[in-house]
């Protein structure tokens, strides 16, 4: 069975008993229309198989409902990455919830190219993610589409950026520790060029040194890693492991979940008792942290809100709203699970 043509707006207003205007005022919901005349026009849309042209409307209103999400992404992984996975999430599926579509793509090259697409579909706006190069904010800025940053920073004092609070989150992992009497911390940080990692490590050791500890005294031994993966964290815990046990480190923190579990992996196969032994500590309280054995304490990412509000900002500015904060932050939480505590 073949499907029937789609039909344009005359011979839907003519089923329908109404006129062409009205018709229009109908399908797409700007003006009155009685309840029965909108379910007469409903009703001939639904027999007609009637699609409005997506081209058609956009250029009556000057939208096409569309969003560009752009994820500036170096190193893999990048859309299964577990916080900005989370994050996109919520971005499509706020974007439905508000009738706009999403077009994703991904920059590893932190390029223009991604944007030149995006910008070719004529997107009514723009959520871009993760660090970025001036180059692409002054880029769009040419082309007066309205847009925001998600977890990034920016000199720039026109550019509207979600953010997670990541140098308080540090400073309360450091809080939380020592609060449990610990006073040798080891410490994985990742990369440093990207701003979360950068902060978390600012905010845990400048609380140190507030509470009396540095890494020039001993109490602290900072290890970068040029990755922020499972894969790094088991092998830096491997090549320091002798040096961890011999300075006698008590708490292990890592700036991110995925270095952590890492790192614990390392730790349990040698024999080391969690938390009995060494407390560990990860951060952005990913889904697979409390599955593991023994779960993980982390500090919590408020995903779901910078989702959520990217596209409900983007939505305000799209519609001319102008006046909008600049920075949004999203406070962290330490989430005490078994790694720290031995207990939920």
């Amino acid at each position: 069975m073949t499907n029937k043509p789609n039909h344009g707006l005359r011979e839907l207003a003519q089923l329908a008993g109404v006129s062409k205007s009205t018709a229009s005022r109908v399908i797409s919901g700007n003006g009155y229309a009685s309840p029965e005349v909108k379910e007469r026009v409903l009703q001939a849309a639904e027999a007609l198989r009637y699609k409005p042209n997506a081209v058609a409307r956009a250029m009556v209103t000057k939208r096409t409902n569309n969003l560009g999400v752009i994820v500036f992404r170096e190193k893999p992984p990048i859309v299964s990455h577990p916080l900005y996975g989370k994050i996109i999430d919520e971005i499509l599926v706020a974007s439905e919830a508000r009738g706009y579509s999403v077009f994703l793509k991904t920059d590893r090259e932190m390029s223009l190219r991604s944007t030149d697409y995006l910008l070719e579909q004529r997107v009514d706006g723009l959520i871009l993610v993760s660090r970025l190069r001036k180059n692409v904010i002054d880029y769009v800025k040419k082309f007066n589409v309205p847009y925001l940053m998600v977890n990034g920073s920016t000199d720039d004092p026109d550019v509207i950026h979600l953010v997670s609070n990541d140098e308080a989150g540090g400073a309360r992992a450091a809080d939380y520790l020592y609060g449990l009497g610990h006073r040798q911390f080891f410490v994985i940080a990742g990369p440093v060029e990207h701003r979360s990692h950068s902060l978390r490590i600012t905010g845990f050791t400048r609380r140190l040194e507030q509470l009396g500890l540095s890494g020039q005294s001993g109490a602290v031994q900072m290890i970068p890693s040029p990755e922020s993966s499972f894969a790094y964290g088991f092998k830096l815990m491997e090549e320091h492991f002798p040096a961890f046990r011999n300075q006698g480190y008590t708490a292990l923190f890592t700036t991110n979940d995925m270095l952590a579990l890492g790192a614990m992996k390392l730790l349990l196969e040698r024999g080391v008792r969690i938390p009995q032994e060494v407390a560990v500590m990860g951060y952005d309280n990913i889904e697979l942290g409390s599955m593991y054995s023994p779960s993980l304490s982390t500090v919590s990412v408020d995903a779901t809100g910078i989702g959520r509000d990217a596209v409900e900002m983007l939505d305000r500015l799209i519609r001319g709203e102008a006046d909008l904060p600049k920075l949004v932050e999203y406070e962290s939480q330490v989430v005490i699970r078994q790694s720290t505590e031995g207990r939920e």
